[in-house]
């Protein structure tokens, strides 16, 4: 198989690639045959439910792939990788009927244009199928997405996938999971009500910057989107919703915690109130077991933000090196934002850089 996308998708898709994936992941009844299709090929093994899997989620652009890749290096952890596309929900299947073509992939520049590079085996964000296949209904509106609580029966199910997806494990030590899912705010209760001992780790960035780079990805990905029909459609399989043609805004149901829609995405103020509901919510929602990550602090001092959370994730030291190195972020400054929001955004980004030491 073919590397699923520099980033989300890629542009040079053969006819038969594209009609594979539309087939795969476009298709409820496909993606719910596939997931059932794993279960009678396979025999499902009880893991442990006081495993110490990670949860990475947050709004986009606060150096969430940096954090899981930072994770990712230590060896511990099975994610979803881009071997796993685009059969997402038949983790265990897929390997089988792939492994004797598989081959190794040369690193490339994810479409984001961020300088982040990927390859066959680097994790992604997949896991979303689960639940678009499962509870889509649920939280996805056609102009939003919001909170939803899973059933029990939903939970288990997940439980089961989780399973399986670490029994895929190529490697041998990895046995916990490692999860990047930015719309994992929106079912908080239901992460912690699977995997009570899991760790959520919730990164933001300072209102101003992550509000304009989310601004510009999105202008970024809607003339892509414009371009290439299927790189929109692809975003729209997985379930990523934070820019572009397919952006739907998180909604929450707390009225104060809303999107003021009078600014369209074409503005930045437009992303900051959505930074300002999201995080305020976070705030007010995170269970116990998150914590939350300042991308700023991360990236000035990264060995002692990231031993922090190597202790609370309780991977062992050895295990916790990083090749992260300490750098200085540059700084826009964005004449046009409307002043009461800043204010809210500036309160709110100390109260969480609070709440983050206070774990």
């Amino acid at each position: 198989m073919s590397l699923p996308g520099d980033g989300f998708f890629r542009s040079d898709y053969s006819v038969g690639e594209k009609l594979l994936h539309h087939m795969a992941l476009s298709l409820p009844w496909v993606r719910k045959a596939s997931f059932d299709v794993d279960g009678l090929f396979t025999k499902d093994i009880e893991w442990p439910a006081n495993r110490k899997h990670v949860f990475i989620c947050g709004l986009a652009r606060a150096g969430t792939t940096i954090l899981m890749r930072a994770f990712y290096q230590t060896g511990q952890f099975r994610s979803l990788t881009y071997r796993d596309m685009p059969f997402v929900l038949m983790p265990l299947v897929w390997h089988q009927l792939t492994k004797a073509s598989q081959k190794k992939g040369v690193l490339r520049q994810r479409t984001h244009g961020d300088g982040i590079t990927i390859d066959y085996d680097s994790p992604e964000a997949f896991e979303e199928v689960f639940w678009h296949t499962y509870a889509g209904r649920d939280y996805i509106h056609n102009d939003k997405l919001v909170p939803h609580i899973a059933s029990k029966d939903l939970i288990e199910r997940f439980r089961i996938y989780v399973n399986r997806i670490l029994q895929g494990a190529n490697e041998t030590g990895k046995s916990r999971y490692l999860s990047k899912n930015n719309n994992n705010i929106l079912r908080l209760s239901s992460i912690q009500g699977a995997f009570p001992q899991a760790l959520i780790i919730i990164p933001f960035r300072d209102p101003i910057q992550q509000s304009n780079s989310l601004f510009e990805q999105h202008q970024r990905f809607c003339d892509i989107h414009r371009n290439d029909k299927f790189s929109c459609q692809y975003m729209r399989w997985l379930g990523h919703h934070e820019f572009g043609l397919t952006h739907r805004p998180f909604e929450f149901d707390d009225s104060e915690n809303a999107v003021t829609l009078t600014d369209r995405p074409g503005s930045i103020n437009y992303w900051l109130s959505l930074w300002n509901s999201t995080y305020r919510y976070l705030l007010k929602m995170a269970p116990a077991n998150s914590v939350f990550s300042c991308h700023e602090e991360l990236c000035e001092h990264p060995d002692t933000n990231l031993n922090y959370l190597f202790e609370l994730a309780q991977v062992p030291r050895e295990g916790g090196m990083s090749n992260l190195e300490r750098r200085t972020l540059a700084k826009r400054h964005m004449p046009l934002v409307d002043e009461a929001l800043w204010r809210d955004g500036q309160m709110i980004y100390d109260e969480l850089k609070v709440r983050g030491r206070k774990h």
